[in-house]
């Protein structure tokens, strides 16, 4: 199959026999076709284009098959290793006893479990001599270094004494996780006034620190000497001044020689203006009125055209000296807290099997001080496959793209309570969403789905908010605080499954479904102090294997804890996203989508109950159910969803309402489109180059064209590419459907860009960025030794 940048069905064509192909020809044949600059270091590296040690090296890190597919002739010390990779793993398809997939086209069977099953045609034979480590996949690797490598550290700081500072002392370990990820500063040589980067040189804004600043205020000096050379890529036109007639950075975007010029005026002086576009009728709104604006302030305006959810800094300065009103939450909050201590001591008194009557603690319970509001009614059906809230890569360029190829529903990456709470710019950033996610999802309303009766689907939209917490007073005020100051928001989440030791300690995340008494009051403060925002959650099965708690948190969410159940109704929880393994396993197994099948009969049998509880005289306030038809709850479930075939048979089997994809969508998001094609399809190296070009352009228009934003948008690119070089084409599988746990042996692809793009190493990645971003700041790095599969917070 040539790369000509059609997207094919399996099967539909013979692929041509593999030629191995070298990374740096590849990359230099796109960049001579995008006019991007050449690296240096790439021109070097065409130097050794028919070298066989290269095409070795980008292989490394793969695991090895030393004999072609079908050959019994497996030296001892091969047969060794995949013991004891079996042994200590198990199979990384989830079977314990270790069997091997199904038969391909040639009867073989005779294939490591969990090997991805690449045609023999495409099979790279590596020499037995050279020393190679296997390349298992740590997909919790960056939610907290896994204890062999902590382990590995500690033992090499002891052997040499521990860290030593200059004068020879140990110094301190720096806490928390992932502490030695590090992508260096990307910042100017010579820092530019903010007073003067948005303005014409003759005509700056007046500085506020005056002469006292000790940034630079000379446009022509710091155009020669404080900043790094244009970018050369897409033709050297800045993408953003493309779209909107103007740049937002000003004289510090790394493409403004194509958004300036110089001017003559009568005296003879020559200033440098920056040109602005933006009135002009191709960028302008059909007002005629100017379509981007520019704050007149010392920065530039955060509100860009398309980008909703943005909280004025006036407001995070007030949520930061606790000047924000939360005198409802506070009211709500103490009932909460006088409920908790009447309960502990009912249960104390029932514990202890006291003879004292209890009529006394009855008598204190009062009713909340005041109900929920009617919330906005949701949907989720079989055509509205949902993005997980992905930490670090969940961000809104990806998110963007990932809407653009037909993803229904996103969520923000996990987003803090407490720095919410603290005006933290950081966290409420994450809250932003662009405007393709605040339009109405798919709504295909059938027999088989349920969906509310007053549903209005124009109201509906797409993105939704997670959070995290460890206190209920503090989810309370942080859902206050999204429902006043972001009105975009189509849910919140909240996180009851994140694995993280930083987030699980602390008491949040999946230490939650142990605290199922905690966990229904933060889900009733929450519902109650949202307004007209729904209320969900995401668990995991148990923080053990072998103690599933997974029925009992629904139970509590469906319908709350027996001594609430009858006073105070349901939490109110709208929807529940079921993730299947439980905090221990992280993801060493497959999901288990038979127990969420269970949960999901589980689900059912609840909604039943509730019908039979309305028969009594016990009925709850219908005010305090989930905000369904009939209060019905919705049902989601997640994990190891990589193909359409196996999301039809989550939806059909296991009956869930939707399914909930993550780590499959960051190495195909086109994974989306193939669910509403329900085909599959063979997306070619040129077209998976288009959506790198896209992530960029969406990336600087989000982060800025600066050398700040063009670094951001580096570092976030690089944490995708960790993901997206683990994609295996369909062309080059025996059989299908693709396994996302499966590992390819050392392969070459279908043409050289191919097989750049499905390179394990890091450099490779960094040159495909240098592509559409130039050359790396000299400060930049990249740590992959850490960075296995960037940070997945998947709950």
């Amino acid at each position: 199959m040539t790369d000509n940048g059609d997207t094919r069905m399996a099967g539909q064509d013979q692929a041509p026999s593999a030629q191995p192909g070298s990374g740096p020809a590849a990359l230099a044949k796109t960049c001579n076709k995008f006019d991007a600059p050449m690296p240096t270091d790439l021109a070097n590296a065409l130097s050794h284009e028919n070298d066989d040690s290269y095409s070795e090296e980008r292989t490394a890190k793969r695991p090895r098959m030393d004999h072609p597919a079908g050959s019994n002739d497996v030296s001892n010390g091969q047969k060794a290793s995949e013991n004891n990779s079996n042994s200590q793993h198990a199979d990384e398809n989830g079977n314990e006893n270790g069997e091997a997939p199904p038969a391909g086209t040639n009867g073989t069977v005779d294939r490591r479990a969990g090997l991805a099953p690449i045609k023999k045609e495409y099979i790279i034979e590596v020499s037995t001599n050279r020393n190679s480590k296997s390349d298992n996949v740590d997909d919790d690797a960056a939610e907290g270094r896994g204890g062999n490598a902590g382990d590995a550290r500690d033992s090499r700081e002891d052997r040499d004494g521990g860290p030593r500072g200059k004068k020879g002392k140990k110094e301190k370990r720096r806490k928390g996780q992932n502490t030695e990820r590090s992508f260096g500063n990307s910042r100017d040589a010579i820092q530019l006034c903010n007073s003067r980067a948005l303005y014409s040189e003759f005509s700056p804004h007046e500085c506020k620190y005056g002469d006292k600043c000790r940034m630079s205020h000379d446009v022509r000096k710091y155009l020669e000497e404080g900043r790094r050379g244009d970018v050369e890529a897409f033709g050297g036109k800045c993408p953003v001044f493309e779209q909107y007639g103007t740049c937002f950075s000003g004289w510090k975007c790394r493409f403004v020689r194509s958004h300036m010029k110089e001017v003559e005026h009568e005296d003879g002086r020559k200033e440098l203006v920056l040109i602005d576009k933006s009135n002009e009728k191709k960028f302008a709104g059909e007002d005629g009125t100017k379509g981007v604006k520019v704050s007149g302030g010392d920065g530039t305006d955060e509100r860009r055209p398309g980008i909703y959810n943005n909280v004025d800094m006036s407001i995070k300065i007030e949520l930061n000296r606790k000047r924000v009103d939360f005198t409802k939450a506070d009211e709500y909050i103490k009932w909460m807290n006088d409920e908790a201590n009447i309960n502990n001591e009912f249960h104390q008194r029932r514990k202890d099997q006291s003879t004292e009557s209890i009529d006394d603690i009855r008598a204190r319970y009062v009713d909340p001080p005041f109900k929920p509001s009617e919330k906005r009614r949701l949907y989720f059906g079989p055509e509205t496959p949902a993005l997980a809230p992905l930490t670090t890569q969940g961000n809104l360029p990806f998110r963007r793209l990932c809407v653009e190829l037909g993803c229904e529903l996103t969520y923000s990456e996990m987003a803090m309570s407490m720095p919410l709470l603290q005006g933290t710019k950081a966290d409420w950033t994450l809250l932003r969403a662009h405007e393709s996610e605040v339009s109405p999802p798919a709504f295909k309303p059938s027999k088989t789905n349920f969906v509310y009766d007053d549903y209005d689907h124009s109201r509906d939209i797409r993105f939704g908010a997670q959070i995290s917490g460890n206190q209920p007073w503090i989810v309370t005020k942080a859902a206050d605080a999204l429902n006043r100051f972001c009105p975009n928001l189509r849910l919140i989440d909240l996180n009851c499954g994140c694995p993280i030791d930083m987030v699980f300690k602390s008491g949040g995340g999946s230490a939650l479904l142990e605290a199922q008494g905690k966990l229904e009051r933060m889900i009733r403060g929450m519902n109650a102090m949202s307004g007209e925002i729904p209320i969900t959650a995401k668990i995991r099965t148990g923080v053990k294997s072998s103690r599933p708690t997974a029925p009992s948190v629904i139970g509590k969410l469906a319908f709350g804890s027996r001594e609430h159940r009858e006073r105070l109704g349901a939490p109110g929880c709208a929807a529940i996203t079921l993730h299947g393994r439980s905090r221990e396993q992280r993801y060493t197994k497959r999901a288990d989508w038979s127990y969420i099948g269970e949960c999901a009969a589980l689900i059912k049998a609840y909604n039943e109950q509730k019908d039979a509880l309305t028969d009594t005289a016990a009925e709850p306030d219908p005010s305090t159910l989930p905000n369904s038809k009939d209060g019905r709850i919705y049902f989601l479930g997640n994990g190891d969803c990589y193909s359409h075939i196996e999301y039809q048979e989550h939806v059909e089997k296991a009956r869930v309402d939707t399914v909930m994809i993550g780590r499959g969508a960051l190495i195909k998001p086109w994974l989306f489109e193939e669910i509403g094609k329900a085909q599959y399809l063979d997306k070619s190296a040129t077209e998976r180059l288009t959506y790198i070009e896209k992530f960029v352009r969406y990336g600087l228009d989000v982060w800025g064209s600066d050398e700040v934003g063009v670094g951001l948008t580096r570092r976030f690119l690089l944490e995708w590419l960790s993901f997206a070089h683990r994609y295996i084409p369909i062309g080059l599988l025996e059989y299908l459907p693709p396994s996302l746990n499966d590992r390819p042996p050392a392969y070459v692809g279908r043409n050289e860009l191919e097989t750049l793009m499905a390179s394990g190493n890091y450099k490779d990645w960094i040159k495909i960025t240098e592509m559409y971003l130039g050359p790396v700041h000299p400060g930049f790095e990249f740590q992959p030794k850490h960075r296995s599969n960037a940070y997945e917070a998947e709950g």
